[in-house]
């Protein structure tokens, strides 16, 4: 089945989001294909730090599962074809569309950004297929605090373990079987003995806390914190009301979930570039994320992957 549309519509708004774009697709008994997607690359998307529970495998493809559903995603650079094994045409409009952020106009935002600063142009050019997925807001929470002194496999690891452990089945899904993290009212009545062979040490308490205080005050309280109504800074402040989050963890699941582009999470790695890119002493985070308000704006999130994808990636990254 082919559905053959209109290209851009006229309702893009000032973050380059188009929800009137019709997309070319065609599906048959094993995947949907997406045609003409453009500023995409899976490698990009998947391995700059901002999700946890995608795997590559052999041929490229990456597999994992977000929203309940396990999917392989594929992506053909030559012909912009995207391919995602285990959808339709209605898993694509309620969930992979939106969760790839495919109708914002990244091309836009990419020079955008170069316009304000020629410097980041090297780090645009090296990671210029990132897109922000646009999360579920609970994973997201569970998923940046078991990251806090961890590394991605690790992170990766832990994460998968606590799904197993307390999760409900999501699925079979070719050959493997997937699982869901587990619920607020799950993770709020476990102990620090149940997740133990999740080997999350000290976040442990983290998790069972913010479970209570989600359950307490309701998941709504949560999700609505990525509603257009609720500013950047309104859903930083609220996020580190929960347990075991700071300002850097605060300001990863407001970018990754909660839609606030703006935000600008700094770690050891963003410290790194920002001191080798622009000058700025590695110890002086207020220095960096005042420069990145003031040069990157809106876009400030969408920047600090491009910066964090180079510095991790690139052959700056091997000194280490």
């Amino acid at each position: 089945m082919v559905r053959v549309l209109p290209e851009w519509g006229e309702g893009r708004d000032a973050m380059g989001i188009d929800m009137e774009k019709k997309w070319k697709l065609k599906t048959d008994e094993q995947k949907l294909t997406v045609a003409d997607v453009a500023d995409f690359d899976l490698d990009h998307i998947f391995d700059c730090g901002q999700c946890f529970r995608w795997e590559k495998n052999a041929d490229g493809s990456y597999s994992g599962i977000a929203f309940g559903r396990p999917v392989r995603i594929s992506y053909e650079k030559e012909s912009r074809d995207l391919a995602i094994y285990g959808a339709d045409v209605a898993d694509f409009e309620s969930i992979w569309r939106t969760y790839l952020d495919l109708d914002r106009d990244y091309g836009q935002i990419k020079q955008s950004l170069r316009d304000k600063d020629p410097v980041i142009g090297k780090a645009i050019e090296f990671g210029q297929g990132i897109r922000i997925l646009n999360q579920e807001k609970w994973e997201t929470l569970l998923s940046f605090l078991i990251s806090q002194n961890n590394n991605i496999p690790r992170i990766k690891k832990c994460i998968r373990s606590l799904a197993e452990t307390l999760g409900e089945k999501a699925g079979d899904f070719e050959g493997k079987t997937y699982y869901n993290l587990p619920s607020a009212e799950v993770l709020a009545a476990a102990s620090l003995a149940d997740l133990a062979p999740c080997r999350l040490g000290y976040r442990a308490k983290y998790l069972i806390e913010t479970a209570k205080q989600v359950q307490a005050h309701g998941m709504e309280a949560l999700e609505r914190l990525g509603i257009d109504e609720v500013s950047s800074s309104e859903a930083f402040e609220a996020l580190q009301g929960y347990c075991g989050v700071g300002p850097k963890v605060a300001n990863c699941i407001a970018l990754f979930a909660m839609g606030k582009f703006d935000r600008f999470p700094i770690d050891v790695w963003v410290r790194k570039v920002m001191n080798q890119m622009y000058g700025i002493a590695e110890h002086d985070m207020n220095a960096m994320a005042a420069f990145a308000a003031e040069t990157f704006g809106e876009y400030g999130g969408i920047a600090q992957q491009y910066l964090f994808y180079y510095i991790t990636h690139h052959n700056l990254s091997k000194k280490e």
